[in-house]
């Protein structure tokens, strides 16, 4: 499966542990950080990877006023141009490669570079700037790439519960919602898990449906 890597590259062929994982190989999956402009992609990135994050981060200048929406988040100096890439132990013998995307329209090109191979997303979302998110959501179901919604919980931002927000962005029944603090690596940890258990079980009912043990298959 590509989504699965061997430890040596994020680009490595796909690789499974022989033995069991008993000699030491480690197994890597490949997760994208999606979301609209400075929605906290690259603080999640930052909050939990254990290696030092590789960043393309670029100062925002005049040029970009008028074509970068700062509503909302006014503080925000700088902005991802390409895009942010970290790592983090799962557990032993699983690594996740994390992707974070850059935010705005003319980046977007890039997704579907980034996109090759994963086994999911996470979406950021910000309650004062859900719209934002739309972009991402239609992205990843029209591929097919499982994904969670994760609300990162900004001071000051309106509070709603995750069966509001599903019902706002219009998700798919079983799509996972939660709340998070992007600036904490153990919150951003919680989401992670999330995702690979809900990847996992999508990836699983559709192996099910192409062999022909499925309900498609009744």
């Amino acid at each position: 499966m590509d989504s699965v890597r061997s430890e040596r590259s994020p680009h490595a062929p796909a690789a499974a542990p022989e033995g069991g994982g008993g000699d030491g190989q480690v197994l890597a999956l490949k997760i994208l950080v999606a979301g609209g402009f400075g929605v906290g992609k690259t603080t999640l990135v930052g909050a939990v990877s254990e290696i030092r994050p590789l960043r393309t981060e670029e100062q925002l200048t005049e040029a970009g006023a008028g074509v970068d929406d700062l509503d909302g988040v006014e503080q925000k100096t700088t902005t991802t141009v390409a895009m942010d890439f970290g790592r983090i132990t799962i557990r032993e013998g699983l690594s996740v490669y994390l992707f974070g995307t850059p935010g705005q329209d003319r980046f977007w090109f890039l997704w579907d570079e980034l996109a090759q191979g994963a086994l999911g997303a996470v979406v950021l979302a910000d309650t004062r700037r859900l719209d934002d998110c739309f972009p991402a959501v239609d992205f990843f179901e029209r591929r097919g790439i499982p994904f969670v919604v994760a609300v990162n919980r900004f001071t000051g931002a309106p509070d709603h519960a995750a069966e509001d927000v599903a019902l706002a962005l219009d998700l798919d029944p079983g799509t996972p919602v939660m709340l998070c603090d992007a600036r904490s690596r153990a919150s951003g940890k919680e989401v992670l898990i999330r995702l690979v258990e809900h990847a996992g079980r999508v990836h699983a009912a559709r192996l099910l449906e192409t062999s022909g043990s499925g309900p498609a298959a009744r």
